[in-house]
């Protein structure tokens, strides 16, 4: 178990992993997926460069399938990601029993069709997962470098890049994210419709982009209002901004006394432009959900 972040390694009955920690990196873009084909692709090639195409083994096909990634698999990804709508890809990692390291996502939203229901509130949804291997290999500094990278070419409203719960929520990981708050639950895919512009609350790496940074005030006025030691804010280019929290990404641990109180500062800044989750949950009450989202207000 690391300083920062707790080892977690649950099996299912079967002798698979189910849940492990890791990090995560999502985008939320409110705008259609045809003017934006490009730059999720490249974004996509950006990831698998770094963590390698030999670790990426299976995708999930059209039906919910899972397939082999093999030269074909890479033809079907790239080619529905580039002439589909709202296209919907899951790459996943190479590695059927062990730990999930890597995984991509992408859900793409029928946000330039008006006559859809909730197209108003929906954002098409990029997600990049990395093992806390990967991190300790090769240090936070190239972490967030990838991270960066991988924003660039998006436009986004909005992302979050820190540690998080890798696998299916459950029993498991609602009995763990009280003591770590600063390990996530994201699900892009049920966010991806109904997020539109806002925030989904602070985490290591908080990308913040139009709406909410111009009506912060811009990015002299949000680092104006961050005085936590270690937190920094990093202009980008087309009206972007970057906060990071420290140099490596912390879990936190209530039992231990520790709070985040970077995290809490920065929550109370985003508070007016925060994302509430969908009411219904199978795997948290409405008032442990609750409890979860506003964990760094209350």
């Amino acid at each position: 178990m690391s300083e920062r972040y707790p080892r977690i390694r649950l099996r299912t009955r079967f002798g698979g992993y189910s849940v492990t920690e890791g990090l995560r990196l999502d985008f939320y873009m409110r705008r259609p997926h045809t003017e934006m084909a490009r730059a999720v692709v490249r974004s996509m090639d950006t990831y698998v460069n770094a963590v390698g195409a030999e670790n990426l083994g299976f995708y999930v096909d059209d039906e919910g399938d899972g397939q082999v990634l093999n030269a074909e698999g890479w033809v079907i990804n790239r080619r529905k990601l580039l002439e589909e709508p709202w296209p919907r890809v899951i790459l996943v990692d190479a590695r059927a029993s062990g730990p999930q390291r890597y995984h991509f996502e992408y859900q793409g939203r029928r946000l330039d069709d008006p006559e859809w229901r909730g197209s108003d509130m929906e954002a098409c949804a990029a997600s990049f997962w990395l093992s806390t291997e990967y991190l300790e290999e090769h240090g936070p500094e190239r972490v967030r470098a990838l991270a960066l990278e991988l924003a660039a070419p998006l436009p986004f409203c909005s992302g979050n890049g820190g540690l998080a719960f890798l696998g299916p929520n459950g029993e498991e990981v609602r009995e763990r994210c009280f003591r770590y708050p600063g390990m996530d639950i994201p699900d892009v895919e049920s966010f991806s419709y109904n997020i539109g512009t806002r925030v989904r609350g602070p985490s290591w790496l908080t990308f913040l982009g139009q709406p909410v940074l111009g009506e912060l005030g811009g990015v002299d006025a949000l680092r104006a209002r961050l005085h936590a030691p270690g937190t920094t804010v990093h202009d980008l280019d087309g009206g972007r901004a970057v906060v990071t929290l420290g140099e490596w990404p912390e879990a936190g641990d209530t039992e231990q006394g520790r709070t985040l109180p970077a995290y809490r500062e920065l929550a109370r800044v985003l508070e007016p432009w925060r994302y509430e989750g969908p009411k219904y949950d199978k795997d948290f009450s409405p008032e442990e959900r609750r409890r979860w989202e506003r964990r760094f207000l209350d």
